[in-house]
C-alpha cells in the first residue's frame, strides 16, 4: 500500500540539523528554505547603485534571502544607507555624510554616476529600507556610524526584529542587546585567535561573521552547538568557487558575497543534477551584464545554463557583430543603423555604459570573438537576424560547434541552411498549433520555438510524437515560477528566460514536490 508524503527539499538533501537549530528565529524569505542563504553585499551593486532601492529590489526579484547594507548617522541624527563617510563616490554630493541633514542627503542623485538609466535614484533612509524589506528581504546591518538605541527603536517600530542582524564593534553590540532586551540579533566578527568559550560568554552573540579563509567544519559545529549562526565573509579574493566550496562544506548558514547568483547556481546543480528542463539565457545573462556582450555570456556559462541566445548583424564593411536591434542607438553609445556603420566605428563604441559603470568599457563582440569565448562551453541558440546561411555554417564549423548550435529563423531560411550543413539544428517559430504539420512535412526541425500563449500538454505531446522538441520564451508576463512549473509539468524541453534565478528556484521547488513511498 502506498501513501503520499510531502517532503521538503531541505529534508531530501539532508541538511545538518545543527545548521537550523539556532535559538533566534529569523524570517525565512523562501519556503522551503535553501540549505544556506546568501547575503548580497550592498544589494546587487554590480547591476544597480549600491545601497539604493533598485539594488535591494533586485535582491527581492532574484529571490535572495539577505542584503548587506551600510548604515550611518546624518547631521540631524537620522540613519541613512551609505558605505563611505564621504559622498563623492556614491552620489553627486560632496563632503561628509555627517555634514548633511537627512533631507539634504535624500535630495542627492545616487544613480547618475552609475548609469544614465538610474538618474534621479536617491540615497535610501534607514526607515525607507526597513519598509522596502519588510516581509521580503532580511537585512545585515553593517553599522558604520549609528546610535544603537535609536537603531533598535526604529527596528522594533517597523516590526523588523526577525529580519535584521546587527554587525558592529562589541561595545556597540552590547548597547543593541541591552536596548532591545535581546529582541534584535547581534553579530560580531570572530577570529580563531579570539578563542571561543570566554568570548561567547561575554558577547552572547546570535550570529558570528568569520572570514572565509578561516572557517572549518569544526568551527561551524562548535558555534552551532552553542545555538549561534555562522556567516562567512566571501568578498574579494574569497569570492571564488574554491572558497564557496570550502564554506559550503563547512555547513555555514549565511554567505556574504558579490556573486550570489553564481553561488546559488553552483550549489543547485550539485543537488539537482537531473534537470527537468533546459535553460537558455536570452541575449546572455543580460540581468547581470549588458546583453549580447562577452561578460553576459561568461556569466551565463558560470551559471551553468544549457544554451545562450544571441543576435547577429553585419556592419557596412561586412563584419558580423552581436546586436539585437538594427540600430546602435539603444544598446550602445553610438547612433544609426549598424548596417550603415563601418566596423572601425563599431569597435570604438561602448556596449556597456548604458547598463552600468562596471561595464563602461565593454564593446560589441564580433561573431568570431563570441564563438571563441563560448566554444565547447555551452550550446548556442543562434538568432540569425541578418547573416547568410553560408556564413553561419562556416563560423560554427570553424569552432567545432555545429552539433551544439540551433538556429532560429524562418522555415525557408532553415531549409537552405539544412541543405548546406545538416548538422546544424533548425529552430523555426511556431505561432499557432496549425503550423506544426507544415513544419513537420517540409522541414522536420530539431525543435520549435513555440509562443508561450499556445503552450499546452497536448501541443507538447504532439511535437514529441513527431520527434520535435519544444522551446519557448517566458519573457515578460510569463517570467513566474508558476508558469515555469506548469510548462515543466506539460513536458517542455527548454525555457528561455531573462530571469535565471527564478527558473532555478522553480527547478528547486520541483525537487521538493510530493513523492510516493511504500
Amino acid at each position: 500500500m502506498k501513501r503520499t508524503l510531502a517532503v521538503y527539499f531541505f529534508t531530501l538533501i539532508a541538511i545538518p540539523a545543527a545548521g537550523i537549530a539556532n535559538d533566534f528565529r529569523f524570517f525565512e524569505p523562501l519556503n522551503p528554505p535553501r540549505p544556506f542563504q546568501v547575503m548580497v553585499h550592498r544589494g546587487e551593486a554590480g547591476q544597480a547603485p549600491e545601497n539604493t532601492r533598485p539594488a535591494l529590489q533586485r535582491c527581492i526579484e532574484d529571490l535572495f534571502e539577505w542584503a548587506e547594507v551600510d548604515v550611518r548617522l546624518t547631521k540631524d541624527g537620522q540613519h541613512v544607507l551609505c558605505h563611505d563617510s564621504k559622498l563623492e563616490r556614491v552620489s553627486n554630493g560632496t563632503g561628509l555624510v555627517t555634514d548633511h541633514t537627512l533631507a539634504e542627503l535624500l535630495a542627492l542623485d545616487a544613480g547618475l554616476g552609475f548609469a544614465r538609466r538610474y538618474t534621479g535614484t536617491p540615497l535610501l533612509s534607514f526607515k525607507q529600507c526597513l519598509e522596502l524589506a519588510k516581509g521580503k528581504l532580511n537585512l545585515y546591518l553593517d553599522c558604520k556610524d549609528v546610535n544603537p538605541e535609536q537603531l533598535v527603536r526604529e527596528i522594533l517600530q517597523a516590526g523588523m526584529e526577525h529580519q535584521v542582524v546587527v554587525f558592529d564593534k562589541p561595545e556597540k553590540l552590547q548597547r543593541v542587546r541591552k536596548a532591545s532586551q535581546g529582541k534584535v540579533a547581534i553579530m560580531p566578527k570572530w577570529h580563531p585567535a579570539d578563542g571561543m568559550a570566554t568570548w561567547v560568554d561575554k558577547l552572547q552573540p546570535d550570529a558570528v561573521e568569520i572570514d572565509a579563509n578561516e572557517i572549518t567544519p569544526a568551527i561551524t559545529k562548535a558555534f552551532h552547538d552553542k545555538k549561534i549562526k555562522v556567516q562567512t565573509k566571501n568578498l574579494g579574493e574569497w569570492d571564488t568557487p574554491e572558497f564557496w566550496d570550502t564554506v559550503l562544506a563547512a555547513h555555514v548558514d549565511w554567505i556574504q558575497t558579490d556573486l550570489p547568483e553564481e553561488i546559488v547556481a553552483r550549489d543547485l546543480w550539485r543537488r539537482v543534477p537531473n534537470r527537468p528542463v533546459k535553460i537558455s539565457l536570452h541575449r546572455g545573462a543580460n540581468r547581470y551584464a549588458p546583453e549580447n556582450t562577452l561578460p553576459a555570456y561568461t556569466k551565463a556559462i558560470k551559471l551553468g545554463v544549457d544554451f545562450v541566445e544571441f543576435d547577429v548583424r553585419p556592419t557596412s564593411d561586412g563584419k558580423f557583430y552581436l546586436l539585437h536591434n538594427a540600430t546602435l542607438d539603444d544598446k550602445t553609445d553610438g547612433q544609426g543603423p549598424i548596417a550603415s556603420t563601418p566596423s572601425s566605428v563599431v569597435d570604438s563604441l561602448s556596449a556597456g555604459v548604458k547598463f552600468g559603470k562596471p561595464f563602461a568599457h565593454e564593446k560589441l563582440p564580433t561573431l568570431e570573438e563570441f564563438l571563441t569565448t563560448t566554444e565547447g562551453k555551452v550550446n548556442l541558440y543562434f538568432d540569425a537576424k541578418d547573416i547568410p546561411a553560408e556564413t553561419i555554417s562556416e563560423a560554427v564549423e570553424r569552432h567545432h560547434m555545429s552539433d551544439r548550435t540551433v538556429v532560429y529563423q524562418s522555415p525557408q531560411f532553415l531549409m537552405k541552411l539544412k541543405a548546406i550543413n545538416p548538422r546544424i539544428r533548425a529552430l523555426p517559430p511556431l505561432g499557432t498549433p496549425g503550423q506544426l504539420d507544415g513544419l513537420v512535412a517540409n522541414l522536420k526541425p530539431y525543435a520549435v520555438d513555440a509562443s508561450w500563449k499556445i503552450l499546452s500538454k497536448e501541443l507538447i505531446d504532439r511535437c514529441h510524437a513527431n520527434g520535435i522538441l519544444v522551446f519557448s520564451d517566458s519573457l515578460g508576463a510569463h517570467e513566474t515560477i508558476e508558469d515555469y512549473q506548469q510548462a515543466m509539468d506539460w513536458g517542455i524541453d527548454l525555457i528561455q528566460t531573462d530571469h535565471p534565478m527564478r527558473v532555478m528556484r522553480a527547478i528547486e521547488l520541483r525537487a521538493a514536490k510530493t513523492i510516493s513511498v511504500e
